[in-house]
């Protein structure tokens, strides 16, 4: 697949050099192990002088440095690349996509600011349309839920396909159904899968994750930005093995965010993700509801009153447009 970038952008060598793991209507999204090859390096040989000597010749089988082996290992590297619109008179384009890509920037590293957990932003590019941020290592909450594996084929709202489909039967164990109940009876998931048995191994109910969402969420919204598009696929579940909590919250994809003015942006911020739920997660209203409780809690009564006020109204308006078409 050819890469429309600018030639003389740094973006397009690593761009070529990722693998291809999601397009959407606007952007396609590139994954690097790292944003450099990992070194060989090998530590001196502990003999004496003179086995060295003998050793410079070839008889020696020296050991890689661990250490910097596995540091190497790290840094994995996402790369959302908002490819050129044919449709769009180029200088419109370019000045449409160095705007969502500074305000995507800002929105990462305002949230980050007031503790909300996002991946780093690493450069921002805009002339190539990239913008560089850290990889998340973990689950997405869709993931986690039974929805499915965030590379199976899917198209919501923004006409996004993701790429190589799996079978969902692969998630399954081989029990019978493939729906397992966590143990409190919250709700179900579809399928077992590796992250919500590593997850439920260290003791976290749906309860406490349904939970954090909604924290993570208030969070969010108390630095007055809207994320534009929440769904389950666009939170990821991070293991933090050296904290007080065994995971975190990490939202991601800032692309369609903005900055809210009333009740009404949070409520449809909320809406979005209601609906994704509904869609994404059957019988899920139980596990949404504890993010909306987790969520008012969050925010506090004084600033949850009126976003519940225009939740309720953006209900209807939703339900009224379902029925009418």
């Amino acid at each position: 697949m050819s890469v429309a970038t600018s030639p003389y952008s740094p973006s397009a060598y690593y761009i070529k050099k990722g693998e291809l793991i999601k397009q959407g209507a606007e952007a396609r999204v590139y994954s690097l192990p790292s944003l450099f090859p990992q070194p060989t390096i090998y530590n001196p040989s502990s003999s004496s002088s003179s086995s060295s000597s003998s050793t410079s010749a070839g008889s020696s089988n020296p050991k890689p440095n661990s250490d910097l082996k596995s540091r190497s290992q790290h840094g994995g590297v996402i790369i959302k690349h908002r490819f050129p619109k044919q449709y769009r008179h180029p200088t419109l384009d370019a000045s449409l996509t160095a705007s969502r890509l500074t305000f995507e920037a800002r929105s990462l590293a305002r949230a980050a600011k007031y503790g909300v957990v996002v991946p780093k932003v690493l450069w921002v590019d805009e002339k190539g349309g990239c913008i560089g941020l850290e990889k998340v290592d973990g689950w997405s909450v869709r993931e986690v839920l039974g929805g499915g594996a965030e590379g199976e084929m899917e198209i919501d709202d923004d006409e996004e396909v993701e790429l190589d489909k799996i079978d969902s039967q692969n998630a399954l164990d081989g029990s019978g159904t493939g729906v397992e109940r966590d143990e409190q009876g919250e709700g179900e998931i579809e399928g077992v899968n590796e992250g919500w048995e590593k997850i439920r191994a260290l003791g976290v109910s749906q309860d406490q994750l349904m939970r954090s969402i909604g924290s993570a969420l208030a969070q969010l919204h108390s630095t007055t930005i809207i994320h534009g598009d929440l769904t389950t696929s666009n939170m990821m579940i991070r293991l933090t093995p050296n904290s007080e909590q065994p995971f975190e919250i990490v939202l991601i994809d800032f692309g369609l965010s903005s900055t809210a003015q009333f009740p009404e942006h949070y409520a449809v911020d909320l809406y979005v993700l209601e609906r994704a739920f509904a869609s994404t997660h059957p019988r899920s209203e139980k596990l949404y509801a504890g993010v909306l409780e987790a969520y008012a809690q969050g925010l506090g009564p004084k600033k949850w009153k009126p976003v519940e006020i225009k939740l309720k109204e953006v209900r209807k308006r939703g339900r009224k447009r379902d029925m009418t078409g």
